[in-house]
This record gives structure tokens, sequence and C-alpha cells, in this order.
């Protein structure tokens, strides 16, 4: 299983960039699925979650300007990020709990690749 983040870049302050997250493998079903992101010298955060049944979590920071969202016939997950701030800036990295056996069914825990998001004031 593989998980592919992009959607990164350069942006204004105010600004809005689409990220992206793709899981391909064997997949059975996927559980959870969030982004996470690494300021420069800080330690990892989460910034929201979404489970199978579309109910989400957020960081109290992002509320109110970002949205979570996936494609479960895609195995995709989306994080629209509008109103960007300087503190917005980091390594994205999507996780997912995904469940590759239809005979034992239990998930594990997949990273994706970080992607960078750079917020310019």
């Amino acid at each position: 299983v593989q998980l592919q983040a992009s959607g990164g870049g350069l942006v204004e302050a105010g600004g809005s960039l689409r990220l992206s997250c793709a899981a391909s493998g064997s997949i059975v079903s996927i559980n959870f699925m969030g982004w996470y992101r690494q300021a420069p010298g800080k330690q990892r955060e989460l910034v929201a979650n979404i489970s199978s049944g579309a109910n989400t979590n957020w960081a109290d920071s992002v509320k109110g300007r970002f949205a979570i969202s996936r494609d479960n016939a895609k195995n995709t997950m989306y994080l629209q990020m509008n109103n960007l701030k300087p503190e917005d800036t980091g390594v994205y990295s999507c996780n997912a709990l995904i469940v590759t056996s239809p005979i034992i069914r239990l998930p594990r825990r997949f990273w994706g690749q970080g992607t960078l998001v750079t917020v310019s004031s």
C-alpha cells in the first residue's frame, strides 16, 4: 500500500491550496485518513482527520479555514486550505488506517511522503 500526497507549493498569505492524498495497492477498506504537518523546529501535529463515515476532527488553529473530504471510491482524501497564514507553513503528510487483508481485517497505519506548503507574508 502506498499513499501519495500532492498539491503543496508556495502561496501568499490569504491564498489557497488544495492537497490530495491517494491510496493505492492492496486495499480492502480505509478507516481514518488524516493530515499532519510539521513546521520547522516543531513537532508534527494533527491538522485534521476524517473517518469512513465522514466524521472529522480538527486542530483549533485551522477550524473555519480548512476543509477535509474524501472520495471513498477513489481512495483519496483532500484538504482544501483557505486564508492561509505564514504559521501554516510546514511539511504536510497524510496517513491512513487501512485494512489490507479480507481475512484478518485488522487495520494498519500507513504514511505518505510529505508535501511542502510555504506561506509567505
